[in-house]
């Protein structure tokens, strides 16, 4: 089920949606949005990804071999 939320923009942010919404071949602001956090969402989690990854490299993190090595 989805939930509606309501946001607001200033007049140059919501130009340029309908803009990006207009020349991206968006149907709407809502399917641009829903891209945009789907993108935003992997690049966090892939940034987070390369900060563990140079963790173990520079020796402060540890790798897992199972999940009992949590504790």
């Amino acid at each position: 089920m989805r939930q509606v939320i309501n946001i607001s923009l200033p007049k140059e942010l919501n130009k340029a949606v309908e803009e990006i919404v207009r020349n991206r071949k968006y149907a709407t602001k809502s399917e641009f949005f829903r891209d945009f956090l789907r993108l935003w969402i992997e690049g966090k989690i892939l940034h987070d990804l390369a900060e563990s990854r140079q963790e173990l490299v520079s020796g402060k993190g540890k790798l897992l071999r199972s999940l009992k090595e949590l504790r």
